[in-house]
């Protein structure tokens, strides 16, 4: 019988045993990685398409083809693809990044061959109407104007435009902006944008031969969109360092945010700066945390990031305080990062946050969905599985040295950009 007076022994994770995807190829070239796992007749298959032909004059152009691609072919209506995907018991998803558009869906196995042709409608037959396109931007204009009210909204708005400048990841959207779109724009962007030249196809759960059979039949024809497509890439220049403060004399918080350029997930420091990050800011048990929440009570929530892009990353820190103790915590905030500059990490702060980062890493891997995002993660960086490895290694090995090294290196608060929303 369980003994319940004695506390379960406790082991560091030694090893992470990743699902890795069978790759494979329709007749038209199109990669399709393919992660079959899972008892549940269930399948998610996702379309990745890379986003192109990058326009400063018309920055939401890729944005809103994402948005509305499902909301009407010349065959079929919105109300008519979100009724014949719900009768089927299936899901139909559009994500839009910086890098990449995604059109996914959640079906049963079973009923992949009913589900497949209206996607196949909507990758190759969008018309992108006008009322719904005019619906979109009275929508998201709406949505812009209340944001445009959140002190967090135009910190986080403000900062992306100085870091990255006149590119996808800073372009500082406006309501002329939405205005703008038209729908020959969508058009154009959509034949350009979604070919089999530029998409890639990730496949996870309930999966096998029959099933790729049907997706190639669907899929592997030629598509109807074949124009002119170039990638996007983006070289960020040297920003301006410095303070930019945007006065909100009526504010009862002020938002801070504060950061630089910095490595990618390429990058050999990039796992030891993960673990930095954690330290300072990455978990609710970090200093940032336990010193401006816990301690002083300037704020419900701080914390920072490490986000890898294609083209580059940037570290953040982020937060809202009171607009009385401002200043005080942006001292705050510089002390930790100096903390961290000359002094050594206790061993049992440490380990603390081994044990934390590890385990998420494991707890994150719950299904088949989930181990085939850990594999987009890597290929769109052009790295393997190796990369898991280092990142593990780097994890448990990793002194209180080296990380010291790496907060003199990545975290010069003089070279960083800091912007405060409210008072000052």
């Amino acid at each position: 019988m369980l003994n319940r007076t004695l506390i379960p022994e406790s082991r560091q994770v030694n090893e992470i045993n990743f699902i890795a995807p069978a790759q494979q190829q329709l007749d038209n070239g199109i990669k399709v990685f393919t992660l079959n796992a899972g008892k549940q007749e269930l399948v998610r298959i996702e379309f990745v398409l890379e986003n192109v032909n990058w326009d400063p004059s018309k920055p939401l152009q890729s944005n809103a083809v994402n948005h509305l691609i499902n909301n009407g072919t010349n065959t079929l209506t919105a109300a008519q693809i979100a009724d014949q995907v719900d009768y089927y018991g299936a899901f139909l998803q559009t994500e839009y990044g910086a890098d990449q558009s995604t059109i996914k869906v959640y079906t049963l196995t079973k009923h992949l061959k009913s589900v497949l042709p209206i996607l196949w409608s909507i990758l190759n037959d969008s018309i992108f109407p006008q009322q719904e396109l005019d619906i979109f931007k009275l929508n998201q204009q709406q949505s812009l104007k209340v944001s445009l009210q959140k002190n967090d909204f135009l910190a986080r708005k403000n900062f992306a435009a100085v870091l990255f400048g006149n590119t996808t990841y800073g372009s500082g959207i406006s309501l002329e902006d939405y205005q703008a779109i038209q729908r020959e724009d969508l058009l154009g962007y959509f034949r350009a944008g979604y070919q089999p030249a530029n998409c890639t196809v990730f496949v996870a759960g309930k999966f096998e031969q029959p099933e790729f059979d049907l997706l190639n039949a669907v899929f592997g024809q030629e598509w109807s969109n074949n124009e002119k497509a170039v990638v996007n890439h983006f070289e960020f220049p040297d920003h301006q360092k410095g303070d930019l403060f945007i006065e909100r004399p009526e504010a009862i918080q002020s938002a801070i945010r504060m950061g630089t350029l910095t490595v990618n997930r390429t990058h050999p420091d990039f796992a030891g700066f993960q673990v930095l990050n954690c330290l300072l800011g990455g978990y609710f048990g970090s200093r940032l945390m336990a010193n401006i929440r816990e301690d002083k009570g300037y704020t419900y929530g701080i914390g920072s990031a490490v986000v890898s892009m294609k083209h580059s990353g940037y570290f953040f820190i982020a937060t809202e305080v009171g607009a009385d103790v401002c200043g005080k915590a942006m001292e705050e905030i510089e002390k930790e990062i100096g903390l961290l500059q000359n002094e050594l990490i206790p061993a049992g702060e440490l380990d603390l946050v081994r044990n934390y980062m590890l385990g998420s890493m494991l707890g994150s891997l719950e299904n088949a969905f989930s181990h085939a995002d850990k594999f987009k993660n890597i290929y769109f960086s052009g790295l393997d599985y190796s990369y898991y490895d280092d990142y593990i290694k780097t994890v448990k090995n990793i002194s209180s040295l080296e990380l010291q090294e790496l907060a003199k290196r990545y975290l010069n608060t003089d070279n960083f950009i800091k912007v405060i929303v409210g008072k000052k």
